[in-house]
């Protein structure tokens, strides 16, 4: 990467500096979805329906799949270009001058009237362990043609990483078009949901964890020889590059021609609810400075065993000091 470009530090919005950045960075990192506010409150377990229980702490914080991937590749150094839908409300507003605060370029972040920004409520108990509801708001409403802003932007070599918070159809569609201009896509398929051979056969790369992997293969992943019979089925679908992440255990990385699987630093988790999403954007940063593979991987689970000892999403996410 090309340490000397000032412009691609820059948080103007202005089509020169947008210029500038897409001039400099060889391999900018587009991140297409969701952005919300995450409400998260700690408990010692997770009520039953109809229990009501005390917490102990609270915290406001700003989050949605989308969001935190751009910022936790933002903030590991790679060029980011986000794609949004935000609210006509204070969530929205606040969103967009938090993006410009992290580097992150917003020329592409546009506001829904008459929406609201989505939120999620997120419980997190004494093991770390959370559950999250997510009530979508202005994210459902990014469609297509807010894709088709990114044509001019997109060049070969870049990387767009996408999810599952904003439609379906607007996935595979900017799939597709980023494909065919050359980009490489990748897939972290969260939440979990059934996808078409039609979107498998673009991806670059795709990154479920174990139930996810589960819901896409039908292959209940207890192990490594079932991550890897799952990987085996993406294979066969077209997709280049399988990253099942496996928590605790780390991630197995299967192509045609290699598998090899990457150990997690035990630590102790506090909150896990953004480690996917930093385990993503770090490997789309490694990624898009020329790593390999299993460079990528190793800095990928790195950044996310930080994240986990930390409460909150994006208030987890760690900057590259935190990995020297």
């Amino acid at each position: 990467m090309d340490e000397e470009q000032p412009e691609t530090t820059t948080n103007s919005n202005s089509p020169r500096n947008f210029t500038n950045f897409i001039m400099f960075q060889m391999y900018t990192i587009f991140v297409i979805g969701s952005s919300n506010t995450d409400m998260v409150i700690q408990s010692e377990h997770h009520p039953k329906p109809g229990e009501t229980i005390m917490g102990s702490n609270f915290l406001s914080s700003p989050g949605g799949k989308g969001a935190n991937q751009a910022i936790a590749a933002s903030r590991l150094g790679g060029n980011v270009i986000f794609l949004a839908k935000l609210g006509d409300d204070l969530f929205g507003q606040k969103a967009i001058q938090h993006f410009k605060n992290e580097g992150i370029h917003t020329q592409f972040v546009s506001i829904e009237p008459n929406k609201s920004s989505g939120v999620a409520l997120i419980t997190v108990d004494s093991k770390g362990e959370n559950t999250i509801v997510v009530a979508p708001g202005a994210n459902q409403f990014l469609v297509k043609k807010d894709i088709d802003s990114l044509v001019n932007a997109f060049q070969r070599g870049d990387f767009a990483l996408f999810q599952l918070e904003i439609p379906l159809q607007t996935v595979q569609y900017g799939i597709s078009l980023a494909n065919s201009k050359g980009v490489k896509c990748v897939l972290n398929p969260a939440p979990a949901q059934k996808l078409s051979d039609e979107l498998l056969k673009d991806l670059f790369a795709i990154t479920p964890n174990e139930t996810e992997a589960q819901i896409l293969t039908g292959i209940e992943v207890t192990d490594i020889d079932s991550a890897e019979k799952a990987a085996r089925i993406l294979l066969d679908k077209g997709v280049q590059q399988v990253i099942i992440t496996l928590g605790s255990q780390g991630a197995l990385y299967v192509s045609q021609n290699q598998m090899f699987h990457i150990k997690a630093p035990k630590v102790q988790a506090v909150d896990t609810t953004a480690a996917g999403d930093c385990f993503n954007g770090a490997l789309l940063v490694a990624l898009s400075e020329g790593k390999d593979w299993k460079l990528a991987l190793e800095f990928a689970c790195k950044a996310a065993t930080i994240s986990v000892q930390k409460l909150g999403a994006q208030a987890s996410l760690p900057n590259l000091n935190d990995l020297l």
